[in-house]
């Protein structure tokens, strides 16, 4: 896959792992990386479907309606993926934090739906829920930001709350927070997310 890691200069801190958005690339999210958690070693990934050109990670049958089957097969894949760049980087798999905006949010969410405590913790802006119907596995030891818009064109306040739900219910610990910038990713939140970071365990 192609991707970019950058080590960082504090390698007790976890490793930030980047989900762009649609159309975006491994780079796009590296500035919000060095707001986030200065000094963290970063690994940023390009979703390898493409729709119209644009970069994902999973396809999609039409807005909002995901292809399931590719999503799962393609978050098997990003598995597989990290566990061999945690191998070739040297960075400890058993650490690490996700960064996701829109179809970047939706892998990772069901990165966690479907592997439980891949990630310490996540920060997911405006997800949906990757997928209905499955037992997800225990969450407890997971942290979750979530920064959703109560005017966001794409996503329903009842996905966002219903995404909420489920991670609460397989025991996350989840924190919400609520703009009106619609599915732009806002500079409040991003901020948000930072100060919610430097509270997280392994961010001490």
């Amino acid at each position: 896959m192609i991707h970019i890691f950058r080590k960082g200069s504090d390698e007790s801190m976890p490793t930030l792992v980047l989900f762009h958005g649609t159309g975006g690339n491994e780079h796009d999210l590296l500035p919000l990386a060095g707001l986030l958690a200065p000094g963290a070693s970063v690994l940023g990934i390009r979703g390898n479907v493409l729709e119209n050109g644009m970069p994902r990670y999973f396809r999609r049958l039409a807005e909002g309606i995901f292809d399931e089957e590719d999503l799962i097969f393609r978050t098997h894949e990003l598995k597989q993926f990290l566990d061999k760049a945690a191998a070739e980087y040297g960075f400890d798999s058993g650490n690490l934090v996700a960064v996701g905006y829109s179809n970047g949010a939706n892998i990772a969410g069901s990165l966690l739906f479907h592997y439980g405590g891949i990630f310490r913790s996540a920060v997911l802006l405006h997800p949906m829920v990757p997928l209905r119907g499955l037992n997800l596995p225990s969450l407890k030891d997971v942290a979750v930001f979530i920064g959703a818009g109560t005017n966001d064109p794409i996503i329903r306040r009842e996905e966002t709350e219903e995404l909420e739900s489920l991670l609460r219910e397989a025991g996350a610990e989840v924190t919400m927070l609520w703009g009106n910038q619609g599915h732009r990713l806002s500079s409040a939140e991003a901020e948000a997310a930072r100060d919610w970071l430097k509270q997280q365990s392994n961010f001490r």
